[in-house]
């Protein structure tokens, strides 16, 4: 349905407040760091009153483009890159009367879980700037959680809009994959990736998907969208093993579990005998395709190249070497690995086989329920640098998140609550196209728990 926010057209339209918004944002941003870029001089929104998003800000992840805003990435390779046109996604947003404001941080490429693998700037949690943002959407999320936006796009290869969200204290949408085109994003994983949207409100949030979800002559991976009926409030509830979640995040997911009953779903606990074979196939899957998707870019038709070079092999080598990060290069290397001749069967074609068996498994478990109930991390946010979480234990901890691209399937990132000074949320999945399932539920907790508010954010009212 149509979300009007009158109160944010008339910040973007009056001089003296857009000025006045630009300088909060810019004073926020520079402790937290969501923005790789921001703009808002030349905005005029007089023609996007009144239409259904009604001249709201909204921030885009700096792998969308969106023309004549630089398309990053967050890597040295295309620091100085200008996308030459819109996604999709957020043309459709802007006819809808959304108005870009700037371009986000992210882990480079998309490659992370704490936004500590950009090469252009850190970003750090508003709740607690000691702890990560998450990743790799961590610029998005951080700037909903701060207020400076009501909206932001990201991208979700394996749980990077929902982990992030989570982190921050928003909602995060992971749609169905196909459901809104990928046209304008920056390819890492073709098959996995999906654009999603975090916000506070989940009215907005529904807004904003009902706009960007359409089949796309130039995405062929793309649907028509075909939204499920309603279900009847059967919730199945992943069994978590003891020791397996931080303890507060195991007495919010209970919690969750109790409240949902109280709104009148069924709720059971399953197990899923797969839900080991998710992290090394979402892996195995993940570095193949990129591979093969960064392969591109070489520093020959753009990007950054060195000021000299012998030989094109040699210009090649140094520009991949001097631009990619050291994330960047380790998921290369292990893709172009599982990819050798003589062992793709082995590696990338097994990985492939047991997503089917993952996929069949949850087919199976949407047979009977409309809802599955898991965990999105199993930590709260944790320390930043080296006194945090370390990368292997950080894949690892992608397993409750990457099933929902392995699979396909829409997933929902809901705030639960704030715990230790930090949010704490859930995760929703949804059969194939039952978006409307998981904003239903969300409705349902928000009655119970109510999307928290991070100290020092920024209050739009308080402008005008």
């Amino acid at each position: 349905m149509p979300h009007s926010h009158p109160s944010w057209a008339a910040v973007l339209k009056d001089g003296g407040l857009k000025k006045l918004y630009s300088d909060r944002v810019q004073g926020l941003n520079r402790k937290l760091g969501c923005f790789l870029s921001f703009g808002i001089e030349d905005i005029d929104i007089d023609a996007s009153e009144n239409t259904p998003l009604g001249g709201i800000p909204i921030a885009v992840k700096d792998n969308i483009a969106v023309k004549d805003r630089p398309l990053t990435c967050g890597s040295r390779i295309l620091e100085n890159l200008t996308a030459p046109y819109t996604a999709t996604a957020v043309s459709r947003l802007q006819e809808s009367g959304a108005v870009v404001v700037g371009k986000t941080n992210m882990d480079e490429f998309g490659m992370g879980s704490s936004n500590e693998h950009s090469a252009l700037g850190t970003t750090v949690n508003p709740w607690n700037t000691d702890r990560v943002a998450g990743g790799s959407s961590g610029g998005s999320a951080a700037a909903v959680a701060a207020g400076l936006v009501p909206l932001a796009l990201g991208s979700d290869t394996g749980g990077s809009v929902r982990q992030p969200a989570n982190f921050c204290g928003v909602y995060g949408l992971k749609p169905t994959y196909g459901s809104v085109s990928r046209y304008g994003l920056t390819a890492y994983a073709s098959s996995l990736e999906v654009i999603g949207a975090m916000a506070r409100d989940i009215d907005l949030l529904e807004s904003a998907f009902r706009i960007m979800a359409c089949s796309d002559e130039r995405d062929q991976s793309s649907l028509e969208y075909n939204p499920v009926p309603d279900g009847h409030r059967r919730v199945v509830m992943l069994d978590v093993p003891d020791g397996e979640l931080d303890s507060t995040v195991a007495r919010d997911y209970t919690r969750s579990a109790e409240a949902l009953i109280d709104a009148g779903y069924t709720v059971e606990k399953i197990t899923l005998s797969s839900l080991d074979l998710v992290v090394p196939a979402y892996y195995t899957i993940a570095t193949a395709e990129a591979s093969a998707n960064l392969a591109r870019f070489n520093g020959i038709r753009y990007g950054s190249a060195p000021d000299f070079a012998e030989n094109p092999v040699e210009l090649m080598r140094r520009a991949r070497h001097e631009g990619f990060g050291d994330e960047v290069k380790l998921r290369i290397l292990l893709g172009t690995y599982v990819l050798r001749s003589g062992f793709q069967d082995q590696y990338y074609g097994r990985a492939q086989k047991v997503r089917t068996l993952i996929r069949r498994e949850m087919a199976r478990v949407f047979d009977d329920s409309d809802l599955l109930l898991m965990p999105v991390f199993p930590t709260q946010a944790f320390l930043r640098g080296d006194q945090g979480m370390d990368d292997y234990t950080q894949r690892l901890a992608d397993v409750f998140t990457s099933l929902a691209n392995l699979t396909g399937l829409p997933a929902l990132s809901v705030p639960i609550g704030v715990e230790n000074g930090l949010p704490t949320g859930v995760q929703f999945l949804a059969p194939v196209f039952g978006e409307s399932r998981l904003f239903g539920v969300a409705r349902r907790l928000a009655e119970k728990f109510s999307v928290p508010t991070a100290p020092g954010a920024l209050d739009i009212g308080s402008l005008s």
